[in-house]
């Protein structure tokens, strides 16, 4: 049976919407990075006290999302080489959303999203709101139990009982646009977000939304306004 969605490529840059993202297999030989580093990346003082702060198996994924944050800001921001380790820091608001700073300096007009699973991190900078997360097709019937909390019957209908790959999408797309809100999935928020189809991805409220599949892992990324549309260079499809 055919996917529901596109194929993305791990472990190289792309670029949707204005967004760019990148998604990556996480290695166990790597303390948790994701496969391809030869190092685990620059961390700031300030970003090593947040990464020591957390629980011990929390620390190999958070270190390996800013791994992959920090390849990004290049692509949208001009970053003087001297400081493309030691100038860009990945800190988090007092809400807990990841922000970008250069040289101490946060840069309000962009925006960072990053996900993880046990298998996968995926990280999108964007110059307006942006969700991106990661759903694994082994989850759906995990998501099918709390699926009443987020998605509507008629989503539901729309979904299907019997397709973990949609399941998995539905739930990442509704993840990945309450994450370009700075809400949170269980609540008022995600049901009043509409999924309105899965090909391709659409979401009422001005949304543009796209979703790819990696291995058994759906990636969905969530931009908050206009149109969409890919510039800069062709939609990932593989």
């Amino acid at each position: 049976m055919n996917s529901v969605f596109p194929s993305i490529a791990p472990g190289q840059v792309h670029r949707w919407g204005g967004a760019v993202l990148i998604v990556a297999r996480r290695s166990g030989s790597l303390g948790g990075f994701p496969s391809g580093s030869l190092r685990a990346p620059f961390l700031s003082p300030a970003e090593q006290r947040v990464v020591h702060a957390l629980p011990a198996w929390r620390q190999a994924e958070w270190t390996a999302g800013r791994l992959l944050a920090k390849r990004l800001v290049g692509e949208l921001v001009p970053v003087p080489e001297t400081e493309a380790e030691a100038g860009v820091e990945i800190l988090p608001r007092a809400d807990g959303s990841p922000h970008v700073l250069v040289g101490g300096v946060p840069l309000p007009g962009l925006h960072l999203s990053i996900s993880h699973t046990a298998r996968h991190v995926a990280a999108a900078l964007a110059p307006e709101p942006v969700g991106v997360d990661l759903c694994g097709t082994e989850s759906a019937g995990a998501v099918r139990r709390a699926a009443d909390h987020v998605l509507s019957p008629g989503e539901l209908c729309l979904i299907g009982a019997d397709r973990p790959e949609a399941m998995a999408g539905a739930w990442a797309l509704k993840e990945a646009a309450v994450k370009a809100d700075r809400t949170g999935i269980f609540g008022p928020a995600a049901r009043r977000i509409p999924l309105l189809g899965l090909r391709p991805p659409l979401l009422g409220g001005r949304r543009r939304a796209m979703a790819w599949r990696t291995g058994d892992t759906v990636l969905a990324l969530v931009l908050a306004r206009a149109a969409a549309h890919c510039v800069g260079a062709p939609c990932p499809a593989g």
